[in-house]
């Protein structure tokens, strides 16, 4: 029988493979899996090991899985042939492929050397920072001790898996632990639970069996202490605890993995033998062993959070190449005009958008919005919002009261109550020199008439998708020769110097009056330099959109 053996999440997984397809995948409500694996970076359906019927031959083929499936260590595209012993990992999550009929369980037996003749008290509780002091120079004279310890503190630079060290550590302990049985325990995230990750025990007992006293865990993690069992039969704390793992226990030994403060996992060691009885000498060995332990799993939790951090990062950066390519690629010009559009996103991925098309009938639609909040949440309602006003510019009679009041009916009754929009949207006849517009609740846009005379462009209703009635109206504004019209985002008016000073609207009016002479790419330019040298270093927290329309002369 084949048998898969792994550490998902903390959690000790043995599972026995059955005859035919045995997929693997995420747990989700919507996957067929017969193995659920619950780390993000394995995908819904993520891999298939399929066994013979008469068990003499396994196969491991990827399903197209995002963060791909790996057979010792190599990324798999085609069918491959796997047999026992081999590294499985699912995205960022390793496995071992065991066959109980081709291999013998571990029978690792432990040295018989005594540490001390010292009998201390049935039990100790021992604080870690304790339990860590220098060994006694009887047990520093061991033969076995310091090419052990050199072994065990070699596995902190060793790129194996979590599993493959776990176990391997602790048959290393057994040369200078005497023990029946060794451990590697991890809790629930609330604790409330204990997994195995691993365990050496001889005689083939299965890991699945192995079980602690909530006691001896209780001490552990509330109080971060080691502990030592001198002999359990008559330590009035643990006799009358059913949970202990076997009646013919005689002494047992357990100390915290820790982090700084954080409980990693439990080291526990036991013994049935009477001449291994463990003293104050073990519990220091021991928990100089943990020691290093905890530190390997410590850099295993940032390898883990660093993957996890890169396949995020990778999401963002496809998600933002997308909401790149939502916008438009070609900036359209009617006679007699320049137009210019500018964006510059505080993160990957944000809520600002703008959009220009040209009508059938000539004339340009143009937009800005702003939508509340950032991120991809922000993102993904920006791309809703624009594709809704993407399929109203079909209609022959496009109407922008109409088509705002839809766009923002939808957007009220899908999405939640914070989640709405400002928007200015505007419809520019370029034969009559017209400006058709609604503002939603926008930064009022500014005209700027070629004497310098500055015009502001008020919201004429509220933003969208926050309320489900109609509250705008259409207004209209000519452009004369050499008129520009300067539609923004709030990004630039609330950029930030350290000392909280906004860029504020006073001084981009002035500004834009002053180089009203220019182009409108220039203009912008000029803005954005402005505000660079404004905030001296300062990072922006919120996007930056223009859209600059002048009127040839």
């Amino acid at each position: 029988m084949y048998r898969l053996i792994g550490i998902d999440g903390g959690r000790y997984n043995t599972w026995d493979l059955n005859s035919g397809k045995n997929v693997i995948g995420r747990k989700s409500g919507t996957s067929s899996c017969d193995f659920m694996v619950s780390d993000m970076a394995v995908s819904r359906r993520h891999a298939i090991l399929e066994i013979s019927a008469d068990g003499s031959e396994c196969t491991l083929t990827d399903l197209g899985s995002h963060n791909g499936t790996y057979h010792n260590g190599k990324r798999i595209s085609d069918r491959v042939k796997v047999k026992s012993g081999d590294n499985i990992q699912f995205g960022s999550v390793e496995f071992k492929l065991v066959d109980e009929n081709a291999t013998s369980p571990s029978s690792v037996k432990p040295t018989q050397t005594q540490l001390s003749d010292y009998d201390p008290e049935q039990s100790v509780l021992m604080p870690m920072n304790e339990a860590l002091k220098p060994l006694p120079s009887k047990v520093n004279e061991l033969p076995e001790l310091l090419p052990t310890l050199f072994d065990i503190a070699n596995m902190l630079v060793l790129p194996e898996p979590k599993e493959m060290m776990l176990e391997r550590s602790l048959q290393l302990a057994t040369k200078i632990i005497p023990a029946d049985r060794l451990a590697v325990l991890f809790t629930s995230e609330d604790q409330s639970e204990i997994y195995t990750g691993a365990v050496h025990l001889p005689d083939g007992k299965d890991p699945g069996t192995f079980t602690l006293s909530h006691t001896i865990v209780k001490n552990i993690l509330a109080d971060k202490n080691a502990i030592l069992i001198g002999d359990a039969k008559v330590d009035s704390r643990f006799s009358e605890q059913q949970s202990i793992i076997a009646s013919q226990l005689k002494s047992a030994m357990a100390v915290p993995l820790l982090d700084d403060d954080r409980v990693l996992g439990i080291l526990y060691a036991d013994t049935t033998n009477p001449l291994h009885r463990y003293n104050d000498d073990y519990l220091h060995l021991f928990a100089m062993i943990g020691n290093i332990l905890a530190s390997r799993l410590a850099n295993y939790t940032l390898l883990k959070e660093r993957q996890l951090k890169e396949v995020y990062e990778a999401e963002l950066q496809k998600a933002s190449s997308i909401q790149k390519k939502l916008l438009p690629r070609a900036i359209p010009e009617p006679p007699g005009y320049f137009v210019h559009a500018f964006q510059e996103q505080c993160r990957s991925v944000g809520g600002d958008l703008y959009d220009l098309e040209k009508l059938p009938d000539g004339r340009l639609l143009f937009m800005v919005a702003d939508v509340s909040g950032k991120g991809m949440g922000a993102a993904l309602l920006m791309s809703n919002i624009l594709a809704s006003f993407r399929i109203l510019y079909l209609d022959e009679n496009f109407n922008l009261t109409r088509a705002v009041n839809q766009v923002s009916l939808e957007l009220y009754k899908h999405s939640a109550p914070e989640n709405f929009a400002t928007l200015f949207i505007g419809l520019l006849d370029p034969k009559e020199n017209k400006v058709s517009f609604i503002n939603a609740g926008h930064n009022p846009p500014h005209i700027v008439r070629r004497d310098g005379t500055l015009e502001f462009l008020e919201a004429s209703g509220t933003m969208i998708g926050a309320f489900d009635f109609i509250t705008w109206s259409e207004d209209t504004v000519v452009m004369n020769p050499g008129d520009i019209l300067l539609i923004f985002t709030d990004g630039i008016t609330e950029a930030e110097k350290n000392d909280d000073e906004d860029y504020g609207d006073e001084r981009l009016e002035k500004l834009v009056v002053e180089c009203r002479e220019k182009k409108p790419d220039e203009m912008a330019g000029i803005i954005m330099k402005d505000i660079e040298k404004f905030v001296e270093g300062t990072p922006r927290s919120d996007d930056i959109t223009m859209l600059v329309i002048k009127r040839d002369i």
